[in-house]
């Protein structure tokens, strides 16, 4: 005994600094799955964590205050963070947001907030809240699909986001009844443990691609037929990233697993051209999407990003002439950001959401076509005061992305494609893969959509209203200057959204299997 206890007194001060420090990275690494960053930086991990404790009163003395941070600000990005782990996500002393400054959002709330009677037998739950569309109802798709959630996750690709991060937000999405956009890397294993999910293809044909590089029909129908949670099919003609430009995956980050998924060379660049081969105008887009509607079965949309309008308004009147055409359209904003991009790009091609959203919806209505057609918005949408906006503008959806990996663990280190990301969510690295637990991630995306369905709920009742569908052009008012410079909407944007067909929510609960099925005997 004498003899230990003579040992361990001659071991210096550093050498028990050094076992402490050995025995912190053994647990880092070995034992906690709590938090991504420590567990793959261990020990150095952790002072992620004391910086970030003390970022605000840092960047109040010496940097900027929480509102000055993009693509998203700090309090946004707190905002999720405390949501998806279920945490306190109020703020107190009231608001330290600019309410004057330019394009600053009001809603109108009502003199008497909507009632409702939370001990009734068939109350509604605050998290049910599915859209108030059919997808593929007017063009009598033989499989029409009504979203059971009316905040989805939005097109991320597998490869351009790791394995364990795919599998997180599909996990997530199943316990919170809502659909998983695959993004256009196709579909993967991890895309398919329960959640609805929206297969989504660009340019490269990822998943339902030729030999010779194009589309293949037969590889589609063979890919819905075995994947009934395949719910509906998009098409898309561009991203908010970079619109005009075909997408990049690194050969840096294309594995084996992934080369077979996508039908492409191991470690080389896959580049995604401009255009699609599989049509060259409007009219044989049209026919293109008619082909897959009828040999799937499945609602077809587009998704894209918004500039010129000619095209647009050929679409609407191809669709008014021949009662054909897309079943839902998602609309990028510029300020969309999953895909990297030149600065040139991302900054300055393609509109933000509010613009580029409010000139196809008032065209469309303007040709009658509204009500056809379920939209959707993408584009920094993820906060319940901004989905209050988009629903007013029209929105029937929203899909998020870069909220949705925040929920996951994003850290916004906005190194995304370098495949460096210390989050493990956009990477293919193993080793910082492993810091992600999809069960627990899973469950504070799930957090996330619930506390953000939840809100937005709660605000709709303060407008007076049961579902955001009913959100009209006037009930949101945009900061131009002073209040007697403000514009409601309907007069900022210069059109009026028409109103969706809606009794109840009741009759949306009696109308809805489980998974988002559409009832059609209820209808």
């Amino acid at each position: 005994m004498e003899t230990v206890i003579d040992f361990l007194s001659r071991i210096s001060w550093w050498m028990w600094i050094f076992i402490v420090l050995a025995l912190i990275a053994i647990r880092d690494v070995f034992f906690q799955k709590t938090h991504t960053i420590s567990h793959n930086f261990p020990i150095l991990g952790h002072l992620r964590y004391v910086f970030e404790s003390i970022g605000p009163e840092m960047r109040q003395y010496f940097v900027a205050n929480n509102r000055e941070e993009l693509p998203f600000n700090r309090i946004e990005r707190s905002w999720i963070y405390a949501s998806a782990k279920k945490e306190n996500n109020y703020e107190g002393f009231g608001t330290d947001r600019d309410i004057y400054a330019h394009q600053h959002i009001f809603i109108n709330n009502a003199m008497m907030p909507y009632q409702i009677d939370e001990n009734h037998p068939n109350s509604i739950d605050k998290n049910f809240l599915p859209c108030a569309k059919v997808m593929g109802l007017h063009n009598k798709r033989r499989k029409p699909y009504r979203p059971a959630s009316i905040i989805n996750v939005s097109a991320m690709s597998f490869g351009s986001l790791s394995a364990k991060a795919v599998a997180s937000l599909n996990k997530g999405i199943k316990i919170a009844g809502a659909y998983h956009n695959t993004g256009e890397g196709g579909l993967s294993p991890y895309h398919s443990h329960g959640g609805d999910v929206v297969f989504h293809f660009g340019t490269g044909y990822f998943g339902v691609r030729s030999d010779d590089g194009g589309f293949s029909m037969e590889k589609m129908v063979k890919l819905v037929e075995d994947n009934p949670f395949i719910k509906a099919i998009e098409v898309k003609l561009s991203q908010g990233a970079k619109p005009g430009k075909g997408g990049v995956l690194p050969g840096a980050k294309i594995t084996k697993e992934i080369a077979e998924i996508r039908g492409v060379e191991i470690g080389k660049d896959v580049l995604s051209p401009p255009n699609h081969k599989a049509f060259s105008n409007v009219s044989e887009m049209v026919d293109f999407i008619e082909s897959i509607a009828e040999a799937t079965g499945l609602p077809v949309g587009i998704k894209a990003a918004i500039g010129k309008l000619e095209q647009w308004e050929e679409l609407a009147d191809i669709m008014i002439k021949t009662n054909r055409g897309p079943d839902f359209i998602t609309v990028d904003g510029g300020e969309g950001g999953t895909g990297a991009a030149p600065p040139s790009f991302a900054d300055h091609v393609s509109l933000p959401w509010v613009y580029g959203f409010s000139d196809v919806y008032k065209l469309f209505k303007s040709k009658g076509l509204s009500q056809r057609i379920v939209f959707i918005g993408s584009g920094k949408l993820g906060f319940p005061a901004k989905a209050a906006m988009a629903f007013s503008m029209g929105a029937d959806c929203i899909n998020v992305a870069r909220e949705a990996m925040m929920s996951i663990g994003c850290i916004q280190a906005q190194i995304c494609h370098t495949n460096r990301c210390p989050s493990g969510v956009a990477t293919q690295s193993k080793w910082l893969q492993n810091g992600i637990d999809p069960t627990l991630k899973s469950q504070r995306l799930a957090l996330y959509f619930k506390t953000f369905r939840k809100e937005l709920v709660e605000i709709t009742h303060a407008a007076g209203y049961e579902h955001p569908c009913q959100f009209k052009m006037d009930d949101i008012d945009v900061n131009v200057d002073d209040h007697h410079l403000s514009k409601e909407l309907n007069k900022t944007y210069m059109y009026e959204k028409t109103l969706v067909p809606f009794t109840s929510m009741q009759d949306l609960k009696d109308c809805l299997y489980l998974g988002g099925q559409y009832n059609h005997q209820s209808n």
